[in-house]
């Protein structure tokens, strides 16, 4: 039987921010691996604050897993953290995700390129490249480098050799800055993508002496350089399927009544990037708008001329948020908002109690 290289993936315990890790287990099996092939495996938990030293044992739980182009018989096995009794451990995210397979997900992860303190194609001296106007979408050196677009077309084959639904890449508004595009359905399964999809990332840039930057604002509130975002566009059947612009409304109230929680969760430091400047609205204001990129919640063309269905777009989270506490907030507060008469109205008196509690 042929040996699998089963590579091992989680998140660890820091705090604000997760990191990923992993290690590589050695299978024998007759075939690319199910999960349910998959044994829980142990780690030390000392080592990524998941445990104390004098109880460091945590586990493995495999959820997904998918092909790894780098290596004959590779494997990327996204893992949940279990504590020895198997229960989830408290820095386990995904547990608490509250999930629904209709509600689909797309996120754009931007970031930066970083070597040596910078972003690339920072002066090696200090000092800053010319202000923002020709790096977004650009081409050629000046605007994007030698190697960041080498690097963001291998990511793209390494995703897609993974079967994700990587749907695009460019580059971004600033220098050194880029953005790619992650498509999957349920809170879960799409929080599994990201993830295998920053894990294919950092490992990519390894070879290249390249550090890649989630951080939304590395380079301080103060300056005119834009931070990072991870918008995350989402749609429910309701959504796709009925629409209506009495629901629209209701899910706008919905979402502004429980602004604060979802701040709570769209990444740390998001008070640099959600400044009111740079295609932001400001951290303690809710706002929508048709294709309006300073709004929290941008409402495409496209959604409107169709009745109010299709999907949204909410600006708010930022690029180094968790993934799964974003889809499980968004769909926690879709599942609070009242569905439709089939006649398409929401009770008056429905929105207005949205919308009392959103002032409150």
């Amino acid at each position: 039987m042929p040996h699998y290289k089963l590579e091992y993936i989680w998140l660890d315990g820091y705090e604000p921010v997760p990191g990923l890790r992993s290690k590589t287990k050695v299978l024998e099996l007759d075939a690319f691996p199910t999960l349910d092939e998959l044994p829980r495996w142990g780690f030390d938990g000392s080592s990524t604050r998941q445990a104390e030293g004098s109880d460091s044992d945590c586990m493995l739980e495999p959820v997904a897993v998918f092909p790894d182009a780098t290596r004959t018989n590779g494997a990327l096995v996204m893992c949940e953290v279990l504590l020895p009794d198997g229960r989830p451990h408290p820095s386990n995210t995904r547990a608490r995700t509250p999930d629904d397979p209709d509600t689909w997900f797309g996120f754009e992860q931007e970031y930066f390129f970083y070597r040596d303190g910078a972003p690339l194609g920072f002066p090696v001296s200090g000092g800053f490249p010319a202000p923002q106007g020709g790096y977004y979408t650009g081409v050629g050196h000046p605007n994007v480098g030698g190697i960041a677009r080498e690097i963001a077309d291998a990511h793209l084959e390494l995703c897609l050799a993974a079967g994700l639904s990587h749907e695009g890449v460019n580059a971004e508004v600033a220098k050194g800055q880029w953005e790619f595009q992650i498509f999957a359905k349920g809170a879960k399964q799409a929080g599994d993508a990201m993830w295998i999809a920053r894990y294919l990332l950092l490992r990519l840039c390894e070879r290249y002496e390249v550090d890649v930057n989630f951080h939304p604002k590395p380079l301080g509130a103060g300056l005119d350089w834009n931070g990072s975002g991870m918008h995350t566009n989402f749609s429910t059947k309701q959504m796709r399927e009925e629409g209506g612009e009495a629901y629209f409304e209701s899910l706008m109230a919905t979402f502004e009544a429980r602004h604060a929680d979802h701040i709570g969760v769209y990444g740390a430091d998001n008070h640099l990037r959600l400044t009111g400047l740079h295609e932001t609205q400001a951290i303690d204001t809710f706002s929508y708008g048709v294709a309006d990129r300073g709004a929290s919640i941008r409402v495409p063309h496209a959604f409107v001329e169709n009745g109010y269905r299709g999907y949204l777009e909410d600006r708010r989270p930022n690029s180094q948020a968790d993934p799964y506490r974003i889809t499980g907030r968004i769909v926690e507060t879709i599942r609070g908002v009242p569905v439709p008469a089939r006649n398409g109205a929401v009770p008056a008196e429905v929105v207005e109690e949205i919308a009392a509690a959103a002032a409150a």
